[in-house]
């Protein structure tokens, strides 16, 4: 059973720093890319970042980029998200997929909120 489990989610301030992690399980984590989605109240679910199985190759929103870095740790099977410099329009439900061709796998969620 293929499982995305999303942590690290909370409450932060704007400028602040937040990490979030995806633990993945249930399938070859390594062989397949691995990105970050959020959706805010009122807009479209929207790419943030993802990352190659091997890690060598990236991809930011223009919005987040220089902001946040993907990263996974393959023998962990675990991708993550690093946010710094959050801005209020990063509030939003941040979702973890896995770019399986044919069955793509998504987890639940987790909220960030950027707030005073």
């Amino acid at each position: 059973q293929v499982q995305l489990v999303e942590s690290g989610g909370g409450l932060v301030q704007p400028g602040g720093s937040l990490t979030l992690s995806c633990a993945a399980s249930g399938f070859t984590f390594s062989s397949y890319a691995m990105s970050w989605y959020r959706q805010a109240p009122g807009k479209e679910r929207e790419l943030v970042a993802s990352i190659s199985g091997t890690g060598s190759i990236f991809h930011y929103a223009d919005s987040v980029k220089g902001r946040f870095h993907i990263s996974r740790d393959n023998f962990k099977n675990t991708v993550y998200l690093s946010m710094s410099r959050l801005k209020l329009e990063d509030t939003a439900v941040y979702i973890c997929n896995a770019e399986v061709p044919s069955e793509d796998y998504w987890g639940q969620g987790t909220q960030v909120t950027v707030s005073s």
